[in-house]
């Protein structure tokens, strides 16, 4: 899949120095270095992270000016490079995780970032402890009350543009507009006045896999220097800056964040995805009385994102009726996942459906229970979504596995009537190795996707009970 967002930037001759070279410090002095970084980030009283694409690179995500960046292709007259994976699958790499750990345990502060990949907030790093300079493609924001909504689907427009989507507070219904930046705009003052403070009061700021090369982002670092704070850059290519830093690492940034968290004696988290999506079944009965036990029905399997939001991580429906195999079977690969049909009113039955994830998934499916009575209204239920969402990724880590699905809401609207139940369903887990002395930081370190990590498939079958660990599809 090509990355769209980098596709719709407007066409700019001039994007500074694109191919550079690639370079490695040698074993022995890389090995010194880390220890160094180690030791300034013990030391560290306020540490501030400023990250570029090159942190992103191993979860498939080309960066913009390495050999085969995205600027660099162009250059070259080769386009734009695919992506290894679709990009609202990318799944967070060592580093990301190893920011999550270091922001935990109280030593990092907050995050500045150059990536609108949305892998940062993916991770758990909290929105107050984050800006996001340059924008982020999953994230709209309301022009007139300033809501924000972090979507699974990447939004179609850039250039702080109006989507097709309004503001869903109170009576605001504002359109939105999406929150990446093109060349001529401006970085946002929500996003760059805390980046501004923030490296003003940071001890350390730890610039992680970038160019340093676009402005005014690129001087954001050096306003820790004023009041004899330090600039560490880890980068694979030489940048601008590297005369003002204190240290300057050239190595893969995963390996380096890796070989830190070792000597600090910190474990770097697993990753659990959790998505969400509902199940809603309108009906209504004929209005002529000599038709009365008939009913018409829809069902409909769809983003909690509203009717004709993408459905990203979903690639087709099975709508089966265990208890009726008079009603036929139906497969639905269109979105929006869509089944009308006619049944008799008085007889309850249970939809079975079979839910086939997309590529890049860990779940290949899962198989969700909908029991239908026309005559009795559901019980409605609701359980705290944070909740809900924490318990799966609690129980994803103790299982060592994904797919667990938990029903977070059900409930009902009239007239017409209309049930509707919200899943919650853990579609990746992946444990990152730890560093050991005894592999160091050789090529030898097992890997996957980039990531020296392991990714955990699904464990799927049919529930409709929270926290269920599932049977493989």
């Amino acid at each position: 899949m090509s990355l769209g967002f980098a596709e719709k930037l407007s066409y700019r001759e001039d994007v500074g120095t694109v191919g550079m070279s690639e370079i490695f410090d040698p074993p022995h002095v890389l090995q010194q270095k880390i220890e160094n970084l180690a030791t300034l980030i013990r030391k560290s009283k306020h540490l501030v992270a400023f990250t570029g694409a090159g942190i992103s690179t191993s979860c498939g995500i080309p960066d913009f000016r390495g050999p085969k960046g995205v600027w660099t292709l162009q250059h070259e007259g080769k386009g734009v490079p695919e992506a290894s994976l679709p990009f609202h699958r990318a799944m967070p790499s060592i580093t990301h995780m190893a920011l999550v750990a270091l922001e935990k345990a109280g030593i990092l502060k907050f995050v500045i970032s150059q990536n609108v990949d949305s892998l940062h907030l993916r991770s758990g790093i909290p929105r107050e402890k984050l800006a996001e300079l340059h924008g982020n493609s999953f994230r709209e924001i309301c022009p007139s009350c300033g809501e924000e909504y972090l979507r699974d689907f990447e939004v179609e427009t850039i250039g702080m543009k109006q989507t097709s989507r309004h503001c869903s507070v109170g009576s605001c219904g504002a359109r939105l507009k999406d929150t990446v930046l093109d060349w001529e705009d401006e970085l946002p003052l929500k996003e760059l006045n805390p980046a501004v403070q923030q490296c003003r009061m940071a001890d350390v700021v730890l610039c992680l896999g970038t160019s340093l090369q676009i402005t005014p982002a690129c001087n954001l670092p050096l306003k820790t220097l004023r009041d004899g704070g330090r600039v560490i850059i880890v980068n694979l290519q030489q940048t601008p800056k590297d005369k003002k830093a204190s240290l300057v690492i050239h190595g893969l940034v995963d390996k380096v964040i890796a070989g830190v968290m070792h000597h600090l004696n910190m474990q770097i988290p697993p990753y659990v995805r959790v998505d969400l999506f509902q199940i809603s079944l309108t009906y209504h009965q004929f209005p002529r009385s000599s038709d009365r036990k008939y009913v018409n029905w829809t069902l409909r399997v769809q983003s909690l994102h509203g009717m004709n939001a993408p459905l990203s991580f979903i690639k087709s429906v099975k709508v089966s009726f265990s208890d009726r195999p008079d009603l036929k079977t139906a497969i639905l690969v269109k979105q929006p996942f869509k089944l009308k049909r006619q049944t008799v009113s008085t007889r309850p039955f249970k939809l079975s459906l079979k839910i086939n994830f997309s590529d890049g998934c860990g779940c290949q499916c899962t198989s969700v229970e909908f029991p239908v009575n026309f005559q009795v209204l559901a019980d409605s239920i609701k359980h705290d979504k944070d909740v809900v969402v924490q318990k799966l990724r609690k129980t994803a880590i103790q299982d060592q596995c994904c797919g667990q699905i938990s029903l977070v809401e059900k409930k009902n609207h009239v007239p017409p009537t209309k049930e509707v139940a919200v899943y919650a369903i853990a579609t990746d887990f992946v444990e990152y190795y730890s560093f050991s002395a005894s592999t160091g930081l050789s090529e030898d370190i097992p890997k996957s996707n980039g990531n020296i990590m392991r990714r955990h498939k699904d464990n799927m079958s049919s529930t409709e009970m929270p926290l269920k660990k599932l049977k493989c599809c």
